[in-house]
């Protein structure tokens, strides 16, 4: 067995999360929604199982099983060919009930994410949903984050989706067609959204450990870079822990969802007069949510702000569709206590450009790489202190999709609604995804502990609008 099967010390952090606490479901995914086929409907369960089994040889993972359940002793589980794998049991049939209208579609959702991968077998599913409203369905997913991180998971799906609403045969692997095209438009999509400086940033932290040192030798200014960021990581843990709020609390693991919808066109028109990036505006958006939440109730606005953690992709373009996680982190400080709107966004794009400065991503691959030396046995308490509350108040992570329309059996893909797993005592996240001209914000939060998602929902809203306004004033 190659030490390529053997799952990584980040990758097998996710299984200790969900292992130490019964509220930490470790799967990423989103649900594809899509108008009717052609010739109305969906389509049946078992055309939908055929076309992904046609396409399963590029993901050999996804026949693959853990050798062990859990993680414990002196060595990390590796994958294994299951040699009892039937995509029956990964792709399913499931119905709305009536009326089939966005609160049933939400529910639905919630629930879906509510559950627990089986561990005994391959760690995916998809279900095929009909009964939406419209004549609209969908093909929901769920992925352990063990096996893969948002921006790969986005790339299985490039792959379970065609460019064109009549492709011909899929190709095997590194085939040229529109596919590849669709694939490198993304890239360019990737770069439009995250701009080329923070990739330059975060390309090299992929070194394990054992190698630091060594590269050091060679990148005196990076390693300096990574020694100031890991001292700050550090520094935020034991000296200046996230703020105590009513978000980081014990929660179940019964899951409530809201959305957001947003056009990239409106976005770009506020970057373009603010300044900054897409992902300015998102966290901002954010903080202006959280901030109506948190006065909703009755809760006093840290001056030093709620801070969030915000995965960075670390994977570089020739690696795009590679399984297994390549993300690290930045954690910003979100200005709740800013009333003006204007002043705000400035504060969030200054504490972003803040972290990116300080090498905070490189930081945080390293802390993880250095994590991995100690045995698995060990590890998990180190795991759960990379997540915990007192690092970060909540998660938000943005990624970019195709930004031309996908399709499946020839009908259009017409939303995508992503989610982002809560680890013990986070009761709220945030997954963006854009894709086509419009940006989705996909709202995560513990059922019993935040029964007021909907204030976050409309804050985001009322946040978007607000921005919006000098836009429309430039514009006079």
């Amino acid at each position: 067995m190659s030490a390529h099967d053997q799952l990584t010390a980040l990758d097998a952090t996710f299984l200790e999360l969900e292992q130490a606490d019964d509220s930490a479901l470790m799967h990423i995914g989103g649900v594809l929604v899509f108008d009717p086929l052609p010739d109305g409907g969906a389509p049946p369960l078992a055309a939908l199982r055929a076309h992904i089994t046609e396409r399963l040889d590029r993901l050999p993972r996804y026949r693959q099983r853990l050798d062990a359940p859990r993680t414990s002793g002196l060595a990390w589980p590796s994958w294994v060919d299951d040699e009892h794998f039937d995509v029956a049991a990964h792709v399913r049939h499931a119905t709305l009930p009536a009326p089939g209208d966005e609160g049933d579609f939400l529910e639905w959702t919630a629930d879906f994410y509510s559950h627990r991968l089986d561990r005994a077998r391959p760690l995916w599913e998809i279900v095929l949903l009909d009964g939406m409203a419209d004549g609209r369905w969908a093909l929901a997913w769920k992925t352990h984050h063990c096996l893969v991180d948002g921006v790969g998971s986005v790339g299985v799906v490039d792959l379970l989706l065609d460019a064109e609403p009549a492709p011909g045969v899929p190709p095997g692997p590194g085939g040229d067609t529109e596919l590849a095209v669709a694939a490198a438009e993304r890239v360019r999509h990737v770069r439009l959204l995250h701009p080329p400086e923070s990739v330059r940033q975060t390309a090299a932290t992929g070194l394990v450990a054992a190698r630091v040192g060594a590269h050091a030798v060679m990148h005196p200014r990076e390693a300096l870079q990574r020694s100031r960021g890991v001292i700050d990581l550090l520094v935020r843990d034991e000296l200046i822990a996230a703020p105590r709020c009513t978000l980081n609390v014990p929660i179940g693991a019964t899951r409530r969802f809201a959305t957001v919808h947003v056009t990239l066109e409106d976005l770009n028109a506020i970057r373009g007069e603010l300044g900054g990036t897409i992902n300015d505006v998102v966290l901002c958006a954010v903080t202006a949510g959280l901030r109506e939440l948190l006065l909703a109730r009755g809760e006093e606005l840290p001056r030093q702000g709620l801070r969030a953690m915000v995965p960075v992709n670390i994977r570089r373009d020739s690696g795009r569709g590679d399984l297994g996680n390549r993300v690290s982190s930045l954690f910003v400080d979100l200005p709740v206590s800013e009333a003006d709107p204007v002043r705000r966004y400035a504060l969030v794009r200054a504490a972003v450009r803040r972290q990116k400065a300080s090498g905070q991503a490189l930081a945080a691959a390293a802390v993880t790489a250095l994590g991995g030396l100690a045995p698995p046995v060990l590890h998990a308490t180190f795991a759960r202190s990379l997540f915990a509350k007192r690092l970060f108040n909540l998660t938000i992570t943005n990624v970019p999709a195709s930004p031309r329309p996908l399709y499946a059996f020839g009908a259009p893909m017409v939303d995508v609604v992503p989610m982002v797993p809560l680890a013990a005592e986070h009761g709220v996240g945030v997954a963006v995804v854009s894709y086509a001209g419009t940006l989705t914000f996909g709202l995560c939060a513990d059922r019993a502990t935040v029964p007021d998602l909907d204030v976050l929902r409309d804050g985001i809203a009322a946040s978007l609008r607000e921005l919006a306004a000098p836009v429309a004033a430039a514009v006079r």
